[in-house]
């Protein structure tokens, strides 16, 4: 039991320590100097949209707020009584000089929704660059400008941006899930970029045309229920980059109970451990607390293991405040919350390995390698 107690915590000492290389990469992300655009091409912003969830004008008004020279935004749906459409007809109507197209088109190219939704938009694109746009994302009015900045880097094929969780309703579950998202995913994913990987996280996916008629269109993902990782894939396959933008926008997080926020975060788990499968299975040494606590266990509630716990919890709780600092997020919830969050965390890992079936807007879909062609 000693030996134990003694690997568990070892595992939390990792877990901690990766935690704070990541918050120290946020840092140095958020300092770097801001890149200017040397050119401003026209661009068509994508945006897929089914249903309305808390602060879904919101969202969508800041792309309305973005300040660049010449942009479109095109709206799609599949469903022509979607209430969504009532909030782009009054967004339209505050915002006049704003290009706007809305497509209304229910046909399926795949398994997809979203991806259908997007060919079915693609024709309404005017421009060549193209930047494709979860519904539910808040962009600052530079948004293009840093965006833009970054397609023009060298060898770049692909570029997408990172995220923020912004809860949308004051329950308990909606803050764990923006707790899940701020103070694990971001570290991690920073982390994971510095250690050579070069992941597409779908709330931004920006690309040109040209590129993405060399890598089949979108009907190359038409299929996959992670199609922006498997559009990644394809762009670096190609030969290109896929590089970071220095804007961090925010993602409502609109779970109103366990039940659904379970559901959503089980759907991550469940793709990102089909896609990765050797990281996704390392990545339980994230959730520090539950180490600590086993080693308090094992350990019989040994004074050095009440010490660990102790100085985890704090060191999550600091780091979560750095975070806020540095991205300008409201505080962190009190110190306990940690140990909410890590108990739904260590669920969602096991129940990950236990299927391979997701709900996804209503789709029951199976989580997939996204495998790449090598023709």
């Amino acid at each position: 039991m000693h030996i134990l107690a003694g690997i568990a915590g070892l595992c939390a000492l990792i877990g901690v320590a990766q935690l704070l290389i990541g918050t120290e990469l946020i840092r140095r992300f958020r300092a770097a100097p801001a890149p200017v655009p040397a050119a401003y091409p026209p661009v068509s912003i994508l945006k897929p949209l089914c249903g309305v969830e808390p602060l879904t004008e919101l969202a969508l008004e800041s792309f309305f707020l973005i300040e660049y020279p010449q942009f479109q935004l095109v709206f799609g749906v599949q469903n022509p009584a979607d209430p969504v459409l009532q909030i782009v007809q009054i967004l339209c109507a505050r915002y006049p000089a704003r290009d706007v197209a809305v497509v209304v088109d229910d046909t399926l190219h795949g398994s997809n929704r979203k991806v259908s939704n997007l060919i079915n938009m693609y024709p309404e694109a005017r421009y060549e660059t193209l930047v494709m746009s979860d519904a539910d994302i808040h962009v600052p009015p530079y948004f293009l400008n840093r965006v833009v900045a970054a397609m023009a880097e060298p060898g770049v094929g692909l570029v997408t941006t990172l995220y923020t969780g912004l809860p949308g309703t004051p329950h308990l579950a909606t803050l764990m899930g923006a707790n899940q998202i701020n103070y694990t995913f971001l570290p991690g994913a920073l982390l994971a970029r510095k250690l050579g990987r070069q992941d597409c996280l779908g709330v931004t996916m920006a690309l040109t045309k040209t590129v993405l008629a060399q890598v089949g269109g979108l009907a190359a993902v038409a299929d996959n229920l992670a199609d922006d990782q498997v559009l990644g894939r394809l762009v670096v396959a190609r030969g290109y980059k896929l590089t970071l933008a220095q804007v961090i926008p925010a993602t409502t997080v609109p779970e109103h109970d366990f039940a659904v926020l379970f559901r959503h975060e089980l759907r991550w788990a469940r793709t990102i451990r089909a896609l990765v499968p050797l990281p996704y299975a390392a990545s339980v040494l994230q959730i520090s607390l539950f180490w600590a606590l086993l080693a308090l266990v094992f350990s019989g509630g040994a004074g050095w293991a009440w010490i660990l716990f102790l100085a985890v919890l704090s060191i999550r709780y600091a780091a979560a405040r750095a975070i806020d600092t540095a991205l300008g997020l409201a505080k962190a919830g009190d110190a306990w919350l940690f140990l909410v969050r890590d108990f739904c965390s260590f669920v969602i890992y096991v129940a990950s390995f236990t299927g391979d079936k997701v709900h996804w807007r209503g789709q029951i879909m199976q989580a997939d390698a996204g495998k790449v062609p090598l023709n």
